[in-house]
C-alpha cells in the first residue's frame, strides 16, 4: 500500500536533546535510548470513516517523536498499519450498500490527503491487514505449533490465542482481570463463547463459514485475521522482535497493545516487545470522546473544506499535552488560528530575538515527554519580543517547521 508524500524537513544547527517519554508499562518518564536506526510502530486507522481530530492528534504525537529522532541525524524505521478488513468496516459497508473494499480504498485515500495537509512524516512501510495475511497465517501457525494457540473445535477453523502462554500478560496495561474482561467485551471480544480456554483469549483467525464475510485460503482453513495478530505480524515482519516505541491512542492500551505484545513475546521469548508503550489522550466533543461509534466527529476534511488552515488545526491539537484527554472547541481553533497569524507575522520581520535561544528551548521542551504547551509558549515569547538578530526569523521558521511540523 502506498504511503503519502513527505514534507521537506529543514536541517537544524546545534545539538539535539535526547528524548524522554512516558512509558505506559512502567508508569514513568524515561530516556528513549533508541536503536540505530530507531524503530517506531503506530497502530493506524480502520478506514470506515474519514480522519477525525482524534486520529489527527494521535498521528501528530508520533510525528513529533519521528521529528525529534530525525533531529539527532537518524532516519527512523517507521511502520504503520491499516485495519482494512474488520467487523466495523464490513458493517458500515453493508449499512451503506457499498463494497467494503471500495469503502476502505476511499477512506484510506482521504486519510493520506489529510496526513499530507497536516505535514505528517509518512511511514516507511504503510501496510493493510489484507496485504499482511501471509505473515499473519505464518505467525498463527507458529503459535499453534508451540501450543500458544488452539483451534476452537472440529467444526470450525477459528483459532484462539491461549492467554496462559503469555507469562507476563497484562504488564503493559497493568489492569486487573475484572477491568480486562469488561474492556475486552466492549472492544469486540467474545468472553462467553463456548470452548474457549479463558474468556480473555482473543481470536487469531476467523473461519470463513460466517455469511457475508470475506476470506482467504490458508493452511489454517479459509478465513481472515483477528485484530491483534495483524499488528503483531506486521511489526515482527518489518521491525523485528523489539521496537523502540509502539504507539496509539489510550483506547488501545487494552486489549490491543497487551495482546499484540503477548503474541510477539510468545514467539520470540523476548520482553518487552516495546521499550516504550506510548499512548495519546482522547479528543472530546461536547463532553464525550470523539469516536466513530458515537458519531460525534470533527473531520479534518470538513474543516479544510470551509477554509480552515490545517496548520491551525495542528497548533490547536498541540496546545494540550498529548497524554491528556482534552476537548476540541471553537475557542481552541480560534486561539490556534490567532497564534498562527502572530507567528507568521513575527518571522516576516527583518530581525528578532536570538534564534538559537528559541531553538534550544524548543528542543528542551519537546524532549521532556513532548511538552508541546511549553514549546508553544516559548515561540509565543519570541514572537512577542523585539530583537536585532537578522538571522533569527529564518532560523525560527526552520525550527518551528522541523520540530513542531508547523509551516509558517
Amino acid at each position: 500500500m502506498d504511503s503519502w508524500s513527505a514534507p521537506v524537513v529543514p536541517r537544524l544547527p546545534g545539538a539535539a536533546v535526547p528524548l524522554a517519554l512516558f512509558d505506559t508499562a512502567t508508569r514513568t518518564v524515561r530516556p528513549s535510548k533508541p536503536a540505530t536506526p530507531p524503530r517506531l510502530y503506530v497502530c493506524g486507522i480502520t478506514p470506515y470513516d474519514a480522519t477525525h481530530l482524534g486520529h489527527a492528534a494521535t498521528m501528530i504525537t508520533f510525528d513529533l517523536i519521528n521529528r525529534l529522532w530525525l533531529d539527532t541525524g537518524q532516519v527512523v524505521q517507521y511502520v504503520q498499519n491499516v485495519t482494512d478488513v474488520d467487523d466495523g468496516l464490513l458493517a458500515r459497508a453493508a449499512r451503506d450498500g457499498e463494497e467494503w473494499t471500495a469503502l476502505a480504498e476511499r477512506e484510506i485515500a482521504l486519510f493520506r490527503t489529510d496526513m499530507e495537509t497536516l505535514r505528517i512524516l509518512p511511514p516507511e512501510h504503510y501496510l493493510g491487514a489484507v496485504e499482511a495475511i501471509p505473515e499473519v497465517v505464518e505467525l498463527v501457525e507458529r503459535l499453534v505449533a508451540q501450543g500458544a494457540a488452539y483451534r476452537l473445535g472440529d467444526d470450525t477453523n477459528d483459532v484462539y490465542f491461549d492467554t496462559r502462554a503469555a507469562k507476563y500478560f497484562g504488564y503493559q496495561s497493568g489492569y486487573d482481570r475484572a477491568t480486562m474482561l469488561s474492556l475486552n467485551a466492549e472492544c469486540g471480544g467474545d468472553p462467553d463463547r463456548a470452548g474457549k480456554r479463558d474468556p480473555l483469549d482473543p481470536l487469531l483467525w476467523r473461519d470463513s463459514q460466517y455469511a457475508g464475510q470475506p476470506s482467504w485460503p490458508s493452511p489454517l482453513g479459509a478465513g481472515r485475521p483477528g485484530w491483534h495478530i495483524e499488528c503483531a505480524a506486521i511489526a515482527l515482519r518489518w521491525l523485528g522482535s523489539t521496537v523502540d516505541v509502539q504507539g496509539g491512542g489510550s483506547d488501545l492500551i487494552f486489549p490491543h497493545h497487551d495482546f499484540s505484545a503477548a503474541h510477539i513475546e510468545a514467539i520470540t521469548g523476548e520482553r518487552p516487545f516495546a521499550k516504550h508503550y506510548v499512548h495519546c489522550g482522547m479528543i472530546g466533543l461536547d463532553g464525550e470522546k470523539m469516536s466513530k461509534s458515537k458519531g460525534n466527529l470533527v473531520l479534518l476534511s470538513r474543516l479544510r473544506a470551509v477554509g480552515v488552515d490545517s496548520m491551525a488545526v495542528r497548533l490547536g491539537l498541540l496546545a494540550g499535552h498529548y497524554r491528556t484527554d482534552r476537548p476540541w472547541t471553537e475557542p481552541v481553533l480560534a486561539a490556534a488560528a490567532e497564534r498562527l497569524a502572530r507567528w507568521r507575522a513575527a518571522v516576516r520581520r527583518s530581525a528578532g530575538p536570538p534564534g538559537e535561544e528559541l531553538l534550544r528551548a524548543l528542543r528542551e521542551r519537546l524532549s521532556a515527554d513532548l511538552d508541546t504547551p511549553g514549546a508553544l509558549a516559548a515561540v509565543d515569547r519570541w514572537a512577542a519580543s523585539d530583537g536585532t538578530d537578522v538571522t533569527a526569523p529564518a532560523l525560527v521558521t526552520d525550527a518551528v517547521d522541523a520540530l513542531l511540523g508547523i509551516r509558517l
